[in-house]
């Protein structure tokens, strides 16, 4: 056998264990399987410890969520998506939240806390399950790049079904957070007044690299291959754009909060992004409180906070 031969066989054995691993690495960081929503009595929580002595109320957030009467909308994405969103009314003309939960998640699961917390500021809510989640459509999750114009469109969507005249408030938590902060640097209905950003994080750069480190792993080996993976697989580019890059186009209030025991998304990336942002904003955070869990532990904090930055377009 010739040398170019051996080097031929060599490369293309170099070019399919890249591929591999990058395929690998899209299934675990990525892929979405279809989701089956649970029935009565069935929860599912967000995994980890930290939630563990919550769960009687995360249950009975999803047990009041489930009890509440609601009207589902479904939306076709920019690329072809049914999405999905329940609207839950306080009150007839109200200000409309449109709320985005975290990765992993879906919008029952973690929207319950947010509906309850939407209903004591007077707003009316719109939950929604993002793409690849819940009842939406889709197999790739993509950390807010797609996400970002899934928001947009349900914004749009508010204003053609609810009327021009119709506040809208983006609020999100985690993933979701990141998702309204990248959609705050888009072209959004001039009726959408400010953003909540809960524990979001900075970049899907950082906070991929900031979890391949807690695993003990080397982020500079890993992360190429998770990038290559959303692109080959994902049909994305995990690096498009980010929250922090989104800002120096944003021109909403947008009021942030984190909690300081955020074991998952540093709060640090909410200093930095609340550092970053030239316009109107708020930085809360809230002591004792692990990742999406502000407002469950220092609720009153979080009501009062919250309810004064809205005075910034409420009176």
């Amino acid at each position: 056998m010739d040398w170019w031969q051996i080097a031929l066989i060599v490369l293309a054995s170099v070019v399919l264990l890249m591929l591999i691993m990058s395929f690998v690495l899209y299934m675990v960081v990525f892929y979405k399987s279809p989701h089956k929503m649970l029935g009565e009595g069935e929860y599912e929580y967000p995994p980890g410890r930290v939630y563990e002595p919550h769960k009687p109320r995360l249950r009975a957030w999803v047990d009041a969520l489930r009890a509440m009467p609601h009207e589902d909308f479904y939306i076709k994405s920019h690329d072809g998506l049914s999405l999905r969103g329940s609207y839950y009314e306080c009150q007839k003309g109200a200000p409309i939240e449109i709320m985005f939960h975290g990765y992993g998640g879906y919008g029952e699961r973690d929207g319950g806390g947010a509906i309850e917390r939407c209903f004591k500021i007077g707003h009316n809510a719109l939950l929604i399950d993002q793409r690849g989640c819940g009842l939406s459509q889709g197999k790739t999750t993509t950390f807010g790049i797609k996400e970002r114009f899934d928001c947009v469109r349900w914004a749009e969507f508010v204003t053609e079904h609810f009327g021009k005249e119709t506040k809208i408030m983006l609020s999100g938590i985690s993933m979701g957070a990141a998702t309204v902060l990248m959609a705050a640097g888009e072209n959004l209905p001039k009726n959408v007044v400010c953003v909540l950003a809960d524990c979001g994080y900075s970049s899907p750069k950082e906070i991929i690299k900031t979890v391949i480190r807690k695993m003990k792993l080397p982020a500079w080996l890993f992360y190429p291959f998770i990038k290559l993976g959303a692109r080959i697989f994902g049909g994305f580019n995990l690096e498009e754009t980010s929250p922090i890059e989104a800002l120096d186009k944003a021109t909403l209030p947008i009021i942030f909060f984190h909690g300081d025991h955020d074991n998952f998304v540093p709060c640090e990336m909410s200093r930095i992004l609340h550092c970053k942002y030239n316009g109107v904003k708020k930085l809360v955070e809230v002591k004792g409180a692990g990742h999406g869990l502000a407002y469950l532990i220092d609720e009153k904090l979080y009501l009062h906070e919250l309810n004064e930055f809205l005075k910034v377009w409420k009176e």
